[in-house]
């Protein structure tokens, strides 16, 4: 039943038909609670009370598998702006994007060219871009343009997924980046993904060892107790030091667990999406705990 569920959710958040709606629809079905707003002026107020929590901040601006090169420029230009509101404001943040959005099924020649723009501003002001990975059509290009980037850049992190079978040697492959490690949202097959949570776990620790151990920057994105209590006994068994990971959570998830992680002197980043492109976003977190289902209901009982 919760692999049909997640099915169910992970279709829902493909429908074109709905997601064009949703646009719509504003930020309702519950989605307010996990999305800051529909602009960063929206949002503000959010991102401020989060670094005053002593919480850092790791911001999306929502959307992906954009297909016409004036959506792709219209997202370049957001996110260029997004990088100067949150420098003109003082924002302890860095930006997350994903390169769909930046034109990568457009041209890709073009989506470099905004992806390093994004990342020339960012060195200005002395910020990092976190490119997101995206299901696995995209996965190994995605992979080759980190590889080309980073060569000139030294302010660009990704992100890995657990699921994916060949993590740990992607792990090594990126050894020295900035490395952001989740479970993974999106439906892949089994001839590239694994399907069991408990495979999915191991490969995850797996991962997050392998890149303590080559001492790079790690951010472990989960909500799961069991994994944060893994690592947190393992970075102290092996003497790593806490300012080499930090935990990610999402907005609106578990804030009791984000603050009694900075009460033990942690360090904890919030990954804070916001935009008019929030419906496939809130229906992935719905897939992964159908529990989620609740923020909805309680929605559309408030209207």
């Amino acid at each position: 039943m919760q692999k049909l569920n997640r099915d169910f959710f992970l279709y829902l958040s493909k429908n074109k038909l709905l997601n064009k709606n949703a646009k719509r629809w504003g930020l309702k079905l519950g989605a307010s609670k996990v999305v800051a707003g529909l602009t960063l002026e929206d949002a503000h107020a959010r991102l401020q009370e989060l670094n005053e929590s002593n919480r850092s901040i790791t911001l999306d601006h929502l959307g992906e598998f954009v297909f016409e090169e004036s959506e792709a420029i219209e997202a370049f230009e957001s996110s260029m702006a997004a990088l100067d509101f949150l420098h003109e404001h003082e924002i302890d943040c860095y930006l997350s994007v994903k390169l769909t959005k930046l034109g990568l099924d457009v041209d890709e020649d073009l989506c470099k060219s905004h992806i390093k723009q994004l990342l020339e501003k960012a060195k200005e002001h002395g910020s990092i871009v976190n490119i997101d990975m995206e299901d696995y059509l995209h996965y190994e290009q995605t992979i080759r343009i980190i590889e080309e980037l980073r060569t000139s850049f030294d302010n660009i992190g990704t992100v890995l997924q657990a699921y994916i079978k060949t993590g740990v040697e992607d792990t090594d492959r990126l050894k020295g980046m900035k490395l952001r490690f989740v479970k993974g949202a999106y439906k892949e097959s089994a001839d590239v993904a694994l399907q069991e949570k408990q495979a999915i776990d191991k490969q995850m620790l797996d991962m997050i060892k392998t890149h303590l151990n080559n001492g790079g920057h790690t951010a472990i994105a989960t909500h799961d107790h069991h994994i944060i209590e893994h690592v947190k006994a393992y970075a102290e068994e092996q003497s790593i030091p806490r300012e080499q990971f930090e935990f990610q959570m999402l907005y609106g998830f578990r804030n009791d667990l984000q603050l009694s992680l900075v009460e033990e002197g942690y360090q904890v980043r919030t990954y804070v999406p916001y935009g008019k492109d929030w419906y496939g976003y809130f229906m992935r977190r719905l897939a992964e705990r159908p529990q989620n289902l609740a923020f909805a209901m309680r929605g559309l009982l408030s209207k």
